[in-house]
């Protein structure tokens, strides 16, 4: 692939990253409800969640939801259901806790579901697979080799940038956890304004269209 090419490619992901939207919502949310580490786990999950969408945008799966509507709403409405659920969740139910006597196991089994959990919200985001390929084509060159390893690597560069940006506001809304844990009202803020979050991002994702990033 062209190095001018890639250039163009890395600069345009960052300033596409860097905006915030449903992906840096979400991990912020994520970091201030239940800390920095969670905040890194999140990201990594995402992250897991975008290489899915790229890999079926490599394969063609992608295309299937650009053209069918049914397929498109029916993604849409369990993303963003999901979302809607953990929302409910972190306002009106009490927060979920492993029956086990090591603290160690404990947060080792809370780390991996919310792993698992930051992978299926973004693999049900549709809008995700369809900027994807609607972005990459861009930069795609048949004569430069087989195109599935072409989206690999665009894929490869763009998820890592992806890491680094959502790891920078992990840092900050870790720091914002930080100020809001050491008081009831301020613990009752931080719930709101986590679940709100959720519920929020699924609202939005319920009304989203096709046309729509």
């Amino acid at each position: 692939m062209d190095i001018s090419i890639l250039s163009l490619f890395i600069v345009s992901s960052i300033i596409l990253i860097t905006v915030p939207g449903p992906s840096i919502f979400y991990v912020v949310a994520r970091s201030i409800d239940q800390g920095r580490n969670v905040g890194f786990v999140s990201v990594l999950g995402v992250a897991t969640g975008s290489m899915i969408h790229i890999l079926a945008a490599a394969l063609g799966i992608s295309a299937l939801l650009m053209t069918s509507a049914f397929a498109f709403n029916l993604v849409k409405y369990m993303g963003a259901a999901y979302l809607i659920y953990l929302g409910v969740k972190t306002l009106f139910f009490t927060k979920d806790k492993v029956a086990d006597s090591s603290p160690m196991k404990t947060v080792h089994k809370r780390l991996i579901k919310v792993f698992y959990e930051s992978i299926i919200v973004e693999a049900l985001n549709p809008k995700t697979a369809l900027f994807f390929l609607a972005l990459f084509p861009q930069f795609i060159n048949p004569s430069a080799g087989a195109i599935p390893m072409q989206f690999f690597i665009l894929g490869s560069i763009f998820i890592t940038i992806g890491i680094l940006s959502d790891g920078m506001y992990v840092l900050i809304a870790s720091t914002i956890r930080n100020w809001l844990v050491g008081s009831s009202f301020r613990i009752k803020i931080q719930e709101w304004l986590t679940g709100g979050t959720y519920i929020v991002l699924g609202i939005t994702a319920a009304f989203a269209n096709v046309s729509q990033k």
